[in-house]
């Protein structure tokens, strides 16, 4: 156990000069090195929000929209493939958590309800009388509640990565909620009013045969809606058609302009988007054309000639501001159901440095009492002992330097809590060269034998604690995550250092001096 080939010297050297060096940064104030490429010295360690101060956001997804739209979906699919089967029906419409019409003549009950059955995977159909009856299965509301949260948080993650906040903490929590912290964030207003748009854009037609007075009073045509205006120079309302004829889906950039000297939005369809952008607008012109965003109309141009590029202009009583940040919701993707706040805290930087502040003094502490206990009772081999700890710090510190983590309060009592652990392998190690010694071993045989029947205790020992902190990794969240981050990261090299290093340095002063006895 004390015989180390020069590869392994030079392997165990590099670790540590590298250690140090990720982790010099850090000693530094705050972005002296600014932006450093990934992987190269002088990135330094993230900090969490409780360090460095910023805002705390719960969002909630309101998972029932989408489940709402599936039904509408399935009505506009019911009532074209009703025509086109030349089925009479009465009352086509979503009611309450079901799709559901009436058959005027009862001989085409079945044929109805066999059209019905088709309209839609992951759907149950019913009949009470002439009613046809068609209900989402329990399977198909989890999925896409499913998977509305996790596009939401997807397109949530998008949108402020675009407002170049550094290091957001974005997750899910529960079944239908968001979690995020934005570090460094006192002032969160425009930031949740970016979240909390779903910035949805369709192209509709204008209904221009249907009266905005009848439909304000809700006499509106079937297949027909009416929508608000936000466009002040214009009508307050339009009655658009319900068929979507282009949506922001098939956008794949949008930026914002100037147009006559006033801002605007310049947008690009993908090749789908814009062949059907195309195909609507040669069909169609001389027909007004609703730019719909969230079901408010921002503006309604009339067609004057087909649009065969693929790319338009959004225009509207914009301000600059106002236009960037539309820009910016159209390039990150609408939300599939509009999100909610539930709870938002602001943490001021004071907090942090004050938490900073306890976790150096606690840090410190917890170092110089370890240090003096293994002086106290090793002697040499404690100060051994006292120097691989240090490097150890240093390792950690170069660790969470690469892998860009977090440091959080709780992350620091994992670092605390490490300093104390990262001498108990030498402990064992040392106590059991004593046992070797008293046994009448000579002190080179006392050294291998304690190296070599202490490993498997210390292997034993530092799993159970890994497997401990993996645990809370994959379970915790948020605070707990952190502090398994820097627990797991201290276990490892805690480990490297008590049977690398510190035997490293036993081994050279052995053989330099090949010593009678041993000081321990």
């Amino acid at each position: 156990m004390l015989q180390f080939p020069t590869w392994k010297i030079a392997l165990v050297a590099l670790v540590c000069l590298l250690g140090i060096v990720y982790a010099a940064p850090n000693m530094f104030p705050r972005n002296t090195f600014g932006d450093v490429p990934s992987g190269v010295p002088g990135r330094q360690i993230n900090l969490g929000l409780d360090l460095q101060g910023g805002s705390y956001l719960l969002l909630q997804v309101d998972t029932a929209v989408v489940v709402q739209e599936r039904l509408e979906a399935i009505v506009e699919s019911a009532r074209r493939e009703l025509r086109d089967a030349k089925i009479g029906y009465l009352g086509l419409g979503v009611h309450g958590k079901a799709a559901a019409f009436d058959v005027r003549d009862a001989a085409d009950l079945e044929k109805a309800r066999q059209l019905a059955r088709g309209l839609d995977t992951g759907i149950t159909t019913k009949t009470e009388g002439d009613r046809v009856i068609v209900e989402l299965t329990e399977q198909a509301v989890l999925d896409l509640s499913r998977n509305a949260v996790q596009q939401s948080i997807e397109i949530v993650r998008r949108r402020v990565d675009e407002t170049g906040t550094r290091e957001p903490l974005i997750q899910r929590q529960g079944n239908n909620r968001i979690l995020i912290q934005l570090p460094g964030i006192d002032n969160p207003e425009r930031i949740k009013a970016l979240i909390g748009q779903t910035a949805k854009l369709t192209f509709h037609l204008v209904d221009t045969t249907a009266s905005v007075a009848d439909a304000m009073n809700g006499r509106v045509p079937p297949g027909s809606k009416v929508l608000p205006s936000v466009d002040n120079q214009g009508p307050s309302h339009y009655v658009v058609k319900r068929r979507v004829m282009i949506s922001g889906e098939n956008l794949v950039d949008s930026q914002p302009s100037f147009q006559d000297n006033r801002p605007v939005v310049s947008f690009r369809f993908d090749s789908i988007g814009g062949r059907r952008f195309g195909q609507a607008t040669t069909e169609n012109v001389g027909r007004p054309f609703a730019i719909v965003l969230d079901d408010k109309v921002i503006s309604a141009p009339v067609i004057r000639e087909p649009i065969l590029g693929g790319t338009g202009i959004i225009s509207g009583s914009f301000s600059v501001q106002e236009a960037q940040d539309l820009a910016l919701l159209l390039r990150a993707g609408a939300l599939p159901a509009p999100l909610t706040v539930l709870e938002e805290r602001s943490v001021g930087p004071g907090l942090g440095a004050d938490s900073i502040a306890a976790g150096k003094v606690a840090s410190i502490v917890g170092l110089v009492l370890v240090i003096a206990f293994m002086v106290v009772a090793y002697g040499l081999f404690g100060i051994f002992a006292n120097m691989a700890l240090l490097l150890n710090i240093g390792l950690i510190l170069g660790a969470l330097s690469v892998l860009q983590a977090t440091l959080t309060l709780p992350g620091i009592a994992g670092i605390v809590l490490t300093i104390g652990m990262a001498v108990d392998a030498n402990v064992l190690i040392f106590e059991r060269v004593r046992e070797e010694i008293d046994n009448g071993r000579s002190p080179v045989n006392a050294l291998d034998a304690g190296y070599r029947r202490a490993f498997t205790t210390i292997v034993d020992s530092n799993l159970t604690t890994l497997f401990a902190a993996v645990f809370l990794f994959a379970l915790g969240a948020g605070p707990v995550k952190g502090f398994a981050v820097t627990l797991g990261i201290g276990i490892m090299t805690s480990m490297f250092t008590a049977v690398m290093v510190t035997r490293l340095f036993v081994a050279m002063w052995v053989r330099y001096r090949r010593p009678a006895t041993l000081p321990i």
